[in-house]
């Protein structure tokens, strides 16, 4: 069992990449922007992680993986803190992230207008999204949830491929 001093931060987060998203498995915790932080004392190891949205069912499942991940690779006194003080944003997912999701048959979310107001911007308005498979722009909305809440399901017209879009939060 490594003692809890001699462990990196680099390592630990090292560790957190290898936990995947349980709803969208090419993607992991940390390129999602799940895990916001590691401490890292001699008491323990505290990880501290945002739910991308209230209620999330996917959270008890990434706590759950989180901690037996840090288990198997000999880490004890895990702590794993969920900080509701922010809320998450698709701005914190990595590039590469949004890149496995295209590449993975999702589109991926565009960048967030913080300035802007949420409800003002879908009142008659409809975004293109563009279809992960060919690009094009000739898309539609068919639902605003797809299998998840976080995600919703569009269709396009020119290569006739339903997709989901990772929702712009």
């Amino acid at each position: 069992m490594a003692a809890i001093t001699s462990i990196s931060k680099e390592k630990i987060w090292s560790y957190l990449e290898e936990v995947s998203d349980p709803e969208i498995p090419v993607l992991n915790v940390v390129e999602m922007g799940i895990v916001r932080e590691v401490h890292v004392s001699k008491n323990g190891i505290n990880v501290v992680i945002t739910p991308t949205y209230s209620g999330c069912p996917a959270m008890n499942a990434i706590e759950k993986d989180i901690a037996l991940k840090l288990k198997a690779k000999g880490l004890e006194n895990v702590a794993i803190i969920t900080d509701f003080k922010e809320a998450w944003t698709t701005d914190w997912m990595t590039d590469g992230a949004k890149f496995k999701l295209k590449e993975y048959g999702i589109a991926p979310p565009e960048k967030t207008e913080r300035d802007s107001d949420f409800l003002t911007n879908l009142k008659g308005s409809q975004k293109i999204v563009p279809c992960p498979y060919c690009d094009s722009l000739n898309t539609e909305l068919q639902s605003e949830f797809g299998s998840t809440a976080c995600k919703s399901q569009h269709y396009c017209n020119d290569c006739k491929q339903p997709f989901e879009h990772f929702k712009c939060i």
